[in-house]
């Protein structure tokens, strides 16, 4: 391996370069294949969902199938967070769908991909609904966004939709084993379930996330190193403290709180957010004192979004616990 390509990150290292390649998405994956079957077919296309998902690399994906080793001929590629005016659409994009490139097999059009198009003016939205309309015969849109509902009707209507959710547990963590595989880094279980319950369903940030971890220990990512990367502190010491103030041992449960924000530097966001995570997992709850609890933490998160004192406000928390443990009798 040269050095330039070890200095390349793993999340463009190990980008699908073929639909076939895309982790999960299995449905997706078969509605767009039957378009490359016969690309005179293919509709402009909106992806829409989450960050992290898969939406900027199936679209990348579908011009290396569609144009091949010439893909970058055929295929304009913007930003449009970066480039999101009236002026970007009416020069570049119009510029660039106004002359036929179809010259390649038999695909009758250039591509365009406009990734992150939510953020696109109104103006700039109008401008390429006329655009989009007027060169359905020189080009396809591929639109990429995070939220559907801020793109005007108008574009949608001319946008066969699909939409990304978060990507499964299990394909995450078998993604991860399989990069770690291949760069020679030894990934423990433990470690890969941390790292994909952090990422939340955004595979880049997980790819992103176990580079991190694999520099720390010459290439052994474990559970600890793990959480010393992501910033969390163990499952097993947040579940502890719940369980504490559950059990009417408020005291030890703020000790252990402050002990995460002394020693391990968390934000009271951190703390809450992991608490409703561990929430969830703990068995010795029943459905109706999840609720309960979840509505607890929501009202403090709320608080600290106010800017309220993290300390008081994450005590109170844990007595709010500790009035539902009382209420609820034993919890065990």
């Amino acid at each position: 391996m040269t050095a330039n390509e070890e200095a390349v990150m793993w999340v463009e290292k190990y980008r699908p370069k073929t639909l076939d390649e895309v982790v999960d998405l299995k449905d997706i994956v078969e509605s767009l294949k039957s378009f490359m079957r016969n690309p005179k077919t293919m509709p402009h296309l909106l992806l829409a969902g989450i960050p992290g998902t898969g939406k900027t690399t199936v679209a990348l994906c579908i011009a290396h199938e569609l144009f091949g080793q010439n893909w970058k001929t055929f295929t304009l590629e913007l930003n449009a967070s970066d480039e999101r005016g009236i002026d970007t659409v009416r020069d570049r994009v119009k510029d660039f769908s106004r002359y036929s490139r179809a010259a390649f097999g038999n695909v009758p059009f250039a591509l365009i991909i406009l990734d992150e198009c939510d953020q696109m003016t109104g103006p700039a939205q109008t401008a390429l609904r006329r655009i989009m309309e007027t060169s359905s015969r020189t080009s396809r849109f591929i639109l990429i966004c995070n939220q559907s509902g801020k793109i005007i009707e108008p574009i949608q209507s001319r946008c066969a939709i699909f939409r990304f959710s978060k990507l499964d547990r299990k394909a995450m963590i078998d993604q991860l084993c399989c990069i770690a595989g291949k760069e020679h880094v030894k990934l423990e279980p433990t470690a890969a379930e941390r790292i994909v319950d952090y990422a939340e369903g955004d595979l880049r940030h997980a790819i992103n996330t176990l580079q991190t971890a694999a520099s720390y220990r010459d290439g052994i990512v474990d559970e600890n190193t793990a959480s010393l990367v992501t910033n969390e502190a163990s499952p097993v010491q947040v579940q502890n403290m719940i369980k504490k103030a559950l059990y009417d041992n408020f005291v030890d449960a703020r000790k252990i709180m402050y002990d995460l924000m002394g020693s391990y530097g968390f934000s009271g966001s951190d703390i809450i957010r992991q608490m409703q995570r561990e929430l969830f997992k703990m068995s010795i709850l029943t459905p109706e004192q999840k609720a309960d609890l979840s509505d607890i933490i929501g009202e403090y998160d709320y608080r600290l979004t106010q800017g309220a004192n993290s300390d008081i406000q994450l005590s109170a928390l844990l007595a709010q616990f500790a009035k539902v443990g009382k209420a609820s009798g034993d919890t065990s």
